[in-house]
């Protein structure tokens, strides 16, 4: 029985095993967890739902292997000593290669054995359907690290020579490939200065190198991608949140409280505007849409993507049909996901997706400024921190207010600006009279 590197995600090409629970030789029963893996988002214990020996472990801690590919093999009933190989008739094939593959059945071979299901969360396909490398027009294969590589770098894969396997296209053509692949079209940038003319331009200067990890190269590629694909534009509006906040504070003192005198709940003001900003997007339906490349996706329900600030990077969970729920629970739903985004415990579907995001930087005290579109997304929201400012009243005079400044970014592809300024209207009406986002 062969565990392969499960699909934590459907742009997730690999995971890196931080930690094996155990050893070769070990016996393994169902929920036993096996090991641990990382991608550039998530950490996550994988468990086996089989009993036996485990064998051997081909990818060991600290190294990353495709998804799909062979980390372990578990073998005979728990505490049973693994079969031996017969006597082969013909001379040996040529040693496997030392970095994991997927395994492949030659045409007309019998299928091999099941590989172990782990959980539904886990779910494993073939490899020959699923994980195996794809082959383009004019016969080129490439793996799917390197067709997510070339994609994100706008390299064309015909224009590649494969490495590999049989010519292959593997992770490390693409990577050399750079300015010698001819780009797409659609995606055809200036490059920048490379790593060597950079610490040249810095050889007389004490400094640090700090390797990438994954999420840090994914946080960049993304964020390259959205401000070099996506025309941006963007609107500012000075919102008043003093009947926010007076309503929160009622809602926190009146709030239940439990067995030991605690309260049930404890709204932030983050907790309002995620509310509020539902039910713009709910009003103005034809800015809760994401741009598909030739069509348009508008959504019946708001998902709304928070920026969590995490170790090395961010994460954005998302809050699934905002407009429906209570106050109290975006407010549980929020703790619980952030905590567990810091901690790198996220599942894939918790922050993928979304109709539209919001980034509040109120807290560090940062009073305005613009946030990068998460593609396919149209929109984010970008809260700055409130202050107290000199107001003009009703009946021509003045008073202190306290007011806070948003920004939204809008995908032009997807929201016009007229249909922006209408989106941001409707929050700030939402915001200044909240009572009528609970109606």
């Amino acid at each position: 029985m062969e565990v392969l590197m499960p699909q934590l995600g459907e742009t997730v090409a690999e995971g890196k095993i931080t930690k094996w629970f155990k050893s070769a030789g070990d016996a393994v029963k169902p929920g036993d967890n096996l090991f641990e893996i990382e991608t550039d988002k998530v950490s996550m214990e994988v468990p086996s739902t089989e009993a036996g020996v485990l064998t051997e472990i081909r990818v060991g801690t600290g190294e990353v292997a495709l998804v799909g590919a062979i980390v372990a093999v578990i073998a005979g009933a728990a505490g049973a000593a693994p079969s031996q190989p017969k006597p082969a008739a013909a001379a040996p094939a040529a040693p496997p290669p030392k970095s994991p593959l997927i395994q492949r059945t030659a045409p007309g071979a019998a299928a091999p054995a099941t590989p172990i299901k782990l959980d539904p969360f886990f779910e494993v396909r073939t490899p020959e359907r699923n994980f195996g490398p794809a082959r383009l027009a004019g016969g080129t294969v490439a793996t799917p690290l390197a067709r997510r590589l070339a994609a994100e770098s706008g390299i064309d894969l015909s224009r590649v020579s494969g490495s590999g396997p049989h010519g292959r296209i593997v992770a490390r053509d693409v990577e050399t490939a750079g300015a010698s692949a001819r780009p797409t079209a659609a995606a055809s940038f200036a490059a920048g200065p490379t790593a060597a003319q950079v610490m040249a331009l810095y050889r007389d200067v004490p400094f640090e190198e700090v390797p990438l990890d994954g999420m840090r190269k994914t946080i960049a590629a993304r964020l390259q991608q959205a401000k070099q694909t996506i025309p941006h534009f963007y609107l500012t509006a000075d919102v008043e949140i003093g009947r926010l906040l007076a309503l929160r504070e009622e809602a926190n003192a009146s709030a239940p409280k439990d067995a030991g005198g605690d309260p049930a709940f404890k709204l932030s003001v983050n907790d309002l505007i995620i509310k509020a900003w539902a039910a713009a997007l709910q009003r103005v339906g034809a800015a809760n849409a994401v741009w598909a490349e030739d069509r348009i996706l508008r959504f019946k329900h708001v998902d709304i993507g928070i920026a969590v600030a995490i170790e090395g990077g961010l994460i954005t969970p998302v809050i699934r049909q905002a407009e429906t729920k209570t106050l109290s629970a975006i407010s549980s739903e929020m703790k619980d996901m952030a905590a567990r985004a810091r901690a790198k415990k996220l599942k894939p579907n918790e922050y993928q997706g979304g109709s539209s995001a919001i980034s509040n930087l109120g807290m560090y005290g940062v009073r305005e400024f613009s946030a990068i579109i998460n593609p396919p997304q149209a929109t984010i929201l970008a809260i700055g921190a409130a202050r107290r400012q000199a107001v003009e009243t009703a009946d021509g005079g003045v008073a202190f207010a306290s007011v806070m400044s948003v920004t939204l970014s809008c995908d032009h592809r997807v929201v016009d600006g007229a249909l922006g300024a209408e989106l941001l209207a409707a929050f700030k009406g939402f915001v200044e009279q909240p009572v009528t986002m609970l109606l």
